[in-house]
This record gives structure tokens, sequence and C-alpha cells, in this order.
């Protein structure tokens, strides 16, 4: 009997996760037994992936410039690689402010809504508007000192300091690059056989994921907050959600028109990314996945995925920039404001810029949030009335941000030459350890 396919499984646990909690929740036990006995076994998952997410970007960075052998090879595919991802951002920055105008999700929520939300969570809404007010202190140049660490050791310590790491590894690539080969040839062969071993532990890794997914859709499902809450939020999170269906159509079509793969190859391919991406609310942890499912079932050469896919998984938020358009103007509804087009087009900038300093972590949009709140004048309280749907469409624009950067990273390959045939065959996906 053939096994089943790693993206069915991970279906199947996901599933499995939330009929289990929708049978326990009716206990009164049922909640702390979740969340003392299931929800660890998620947690434990999502550190797995995240321990790995620092050694795969410095190894694989490291390799992948190195790989270039040539500076200009470097600066025509960084070009290429930000031009795009920025096309695509502004893309479904639009398409959020489009949809929120035609839909007007605001106009759903009631009086008696709004004030149980606001004084539900406003402990969370204090929380990351601390966070924001401290970026907002620290000048408007300081994205760009954060982007040098002080101490590389330091700095990859923690997945929010993902950017650093990222500069670390193209930097120390660069100087491969400028080295006489000969001269490099040890720290390059390390390097190599360094990558081969992160690609392993993913393989590794990505058998529990059935049962991480399990337990983490168990565990969402029994902290959700009422029902009743999430029908005033209804309309507001189809207009999120419509809006990120129609960001993974625009990929696929981009993918079919520049590249001539079909559709169905493509999100065939890049299905347990995606999942993974749905159950981690998280890039920077689904990042080992998604290189795995560029390189060996779609055919981009690791040069370019191993360049583009981390860069993309750190500034490449579309999912991320259209919930913030959506989420700012639903406020401002909901509030009786009656934004301008020229305020709408300054959040288009605003949330653009934004999702590049966006940390791949979840939680991370709606800290950004907040500054986009500010530039239009739309009260922060407001992130109280969103907060109790945040997390399932976290989930949701994640997939869309991991299923940019794959097909980003197809685009930047097709354009430089390095778009070859998949490793492995995607109808015969079983995910297995492989023997050598």
């Amino acid at each position: 009997m053939k096994k089943l396919a790693l993206h069915w499984k991970i279906l199947i646990g996901m599933a499995l996760g939330v009929v289990f909690a929708l049978i326990m929740v009716n206990f009164d036990f049922g909640k702390e037994f979740i969340k003392d006995w299931i929800k660890p076994f998620g947690t434990i998952f999502i550190n797995s992936l995240k321990l790995i997410a620092i050694p795969l970007i410095l190894a694989a960075l490291i390799k992948g410039v190195s790989d270039l052998k040539d500076i200009s090879k470097l600066s025509r595919m960084g070009g290429r690689t930000i031009i795009i991802y920025i096309i695509t951002t502004v893309i479904a920055v639009s398409i959020g402010l489009v949809l929120v105008n035609i839909v007007n999700p605001g106009n759903s929520i009631s009086d008696k809504t709004r004030t149980e939300l606001v004084d539900g969570y406003s402990d969370n809404t204090t929380k990351y508007k601390e966070e924001a007010s401290k970026q907002k202190e620290s000048g408007p140049l300081q994205a760009l000192i954060d982007l040098v660490p002080q101490n590389i050791f330091d700095a990859a310590t923690s997945n929010r300091n993902m950017l650093q790491v990222i500069f670390f590894a193209v930097f120390f690539g660069i100087g491969l690059i400028l080295i006489p080969e000969e001269k490099v040839k040890t720290v390059k062969s390390f390097f190599d056989g360094f990558n081969e071993v992160i690609l392993k532990m993913v393989d590794l890794i990505m058998l529990a994921a059935p049962y991480g997914v399990f337990a983490l859709l168990a565990a969402l499902i029994a902290e959700s907050p009422s029902v009743d809450l999430f029908k005033a939020l209804a309309w507001y999170a189809l207009t999120v959600i419509l809006g990120l269906a129609l960001m993974i159509v625009i990929y696929n079509i981009l993918v079919f028109i520049f590249t001539k793969k079909r559709p169905s190859f493509f999100m065939k391919a890049i299905s347990p990314a995606q999942l993974l991406a749905f159950s981690t609310s998280s890039s920077a942890a689904t990042l080992p996945v998604t290189m795995e499912r560029v390189t060996e079932h779609i055919g981009v050469e690791e040069e370019v995925a191993s360049f583009v896919l981390p860069i993309g998984a750190t500034i490449n938020m579309d999912g991320t920039s259209l919930y913030q358009a959506v989420a700012a103007v639903f406020i401002a509804q909901a509030f009786g404001m009656d934004l301008s087009f020229g305020t709408q087009l300054g959040i288009i900038a605003t949330a653009t810029l934004a999702s590049i300093g966006s940390a791949a972590v979840p939680g991370a949009g709606m800290v950004m949030l907040v500054g986009v709140l500010g530039y239009a004048g739309i009260p922060e309280a407001g992130l109280a009335l969103i907060f109790a749907v945040d997390r399932p469409l976290d989930m949701c624009r994640t997939v869309v941000n991991v299923t940019g950067d794959a097909s980003v990273s197809m685009l930047v390959a097709k354009s430089v030459g390095k778009l070859g045939t998949p490793k492995q065959k995607n109808w015969d996906d079983n995910y297995e350890v492989s023997k050598n």
C-alpha cells in the first residue's frame, strides 16, 4: 500500500486536532487537559523548527553567495529579488485597500461588541502599543543601524535578528568570493557539509509534522474566544481571507506567465510548506521546509533558493501587508472615520515599508500595524477590535507570505537561468528520510 504524501498527513493531523478539541471543550477538564498535555507537543514542534532556522540561513546563504563566484551575479540577483518583492507587496496592499472599501466590514461592528472587545483585550493592546512606541522613538535610521550586528553570536541567539544574520552571511559569502578559490576550499567544504546536515535535520523534524500540527490546532480551538465575537468580526475576517486568496491567484498567474509552470504543479509542490506555515504562523519556522520544497520539488537551483528565500522570510510579508491595510481601514470604519484617498495611498507606502522590518514570527504584524495606524491617525485602541480573530488570520497570511517567497524564488531563478528539473517528482511525495 502506497504511503500517504506529507501534505495529506498534515491535513489529517489538522482535522483530527480540530475534532479532538471540539469534543474536549465540552468537558469541564477539556481545556486544561489540552493546555497541559497536548499544547506542549505543538510548542516542541515549533521550537524544533526555530532551532534550525538561524543555522540554516547561515549555512545556506554563505554557500549560496560563495557559489556565485562573481560579485556581479550577486548584485544582479539581489536587485531583481528586492524589486520583485517590493512590487508584490505593493500589489498586496492595494488589493487589501480596494476590498475593504468595497465590503466596508466596519459597518458590521456594534457598539456592544466593540465595548466587549476593548475591555477583553486592552492588556494585549497596551503591550503592542508599548513595543511600537519603542520603535517609533528610535529614530528614522534605526532600522539601518539594527541591520549591522555588534556581535554575530549575540544576533544568532534570536530569530527576531534574522536581518542581522542575513547581513553577516552575505558579508561572509562576499569575503569568500573575493579570496582565491584554493585558499577558501576548506571553508566552503565545511559550509557545504553543514548545509547538508541541516537539511537532513529538516527531514527528521518533518516526520513529526502531522503530530505537531494536531497539537497546535487543538490548542488554538481550545483557547479561542467565544463564537459571538467571531460572528461580529466575520466580515472583516472574510475580507482579509478574500484578499489573501487573490494574492495566491496572482502568484500562480505570475509563475505561469514567467516560468510556464502550471498552477497545479506549483501548488502541489509547495503545499507542505503552506500547511506548516498555517500551523506555525511563522515564516522563519517554515523556512527550512520552504527551501526543501523549492529546490527538491520545484527545481530552483540551490544557489538561488538559499539567497532569495531567507531574504524573503524576513522582508517579503505580502500577507501581512494586505492584512495591515484591511485592518487599518476596518478600524477607522468601526470608529466612524472617513479616510481620504491620499491617506490610503500613504497606507500603501507605510505598510510596504513596515513589512520589510516585520519579524518573521507569530504576532509581529500586530506590532507593525500600530505604525500604520499612527500614520493614518486611527485610534490605536482599535487594535482590541481585531485581536480576537488575529490568530487565525495570522495563520492565513503566513501561508501567503511563504507562497510569495516560493513564487519569487522561481521568478528570480528563471530570470538568471537557474530553474531546472525537480529532483523529486511531486506525485510520489512520501517525504521519507533518504538512505544516503
